[in-house]
């Protein structure tokens, strides 16, 4: 990403971390256009100069924390996954591990979803990056006979619109952890179908 200089050190990383957790916090609690580069030096406590050497501007800031929480959650998911047996076992302990991300990581649905207002292509980008690998895995499953033989970008979609709301519902809305109770309907729903 040309709009953000990594940094090549471990100091650089701290302080860098350091910008994108003040970041996040501001983004989450008054928006992106209510919050200025003054006030994410000022959270970071560092000089607003600092914050030029790793950012271009504000917007380089929202679109990297934004591909930062989605390579984040993509990898603890693959971690938490990764001795799976089936892809249905899969889709179960990745909700768990999303709810779970989401609830330590609050700003993400706000970022997530005010990045439609700030940049529409980001938000885009977003859904449509991770949709592209779910279907990679929705495509495995289904030539191992797991899963039904549906359009894979439609079934994508609908998981994802699942995760959506029911982390919104309860993550922000009620403003509780995801039961597992929940997570057991959803895998119901995906097993069995909601129609009799």
């Amino acid at each position: 990403m040309s709009d953000v200089n990594i940094p090549k050190t471990s100091r650089g990383q701290e302080t860098m971390d350091k910008i994108c957790k003040a970041a996040e916090e501001l983004f989450s609690e008054k928006g992106y256009y209510n919050t200025s580069i003054m006030d994410i030096a000022q959270k970071a406590q560092v000089a607003p100069g600092t914050v030029y050497i790793y950012f271009k501007d504000k917007k380089s800031i929202f679109k990297y924390l934004l591909e930062d929480l989605s390579y984040t959650i993509r990898k603890e998911i693959a971690i938490a996954t990764k001795d799976c047996k089936s892809r249905y076992e899969e889709e179960k302990i990745g909700f768990r591990v999303f709810f779970d991300f989401a609830r330590k990581h609050i700003g993400l649905y706000k970022i997530i979803w005010e990045s439609q207002f700030v940049d529409k292509e980001l938000f885009k980008d977003y859904y449509d990056n991770f949709a592209g690998r779910y279907m990679k895995r929705i495509k495995a499953a289904q030539n191992n006979n797991e899963i039904a033989d549906l359009d894979p970008e439609t079934l994508a979609y609908c998981l994802i619109g699942i995760t959506n709301f029911v982390g919104l519902k309860w993550i922000i809305f009620n403003d509780k952890p995801v039961p597992d109770e929940v997570i057991e309907d959803i895998m119901k729903l995906l097993k069995f179908g909601m129609f009799r």
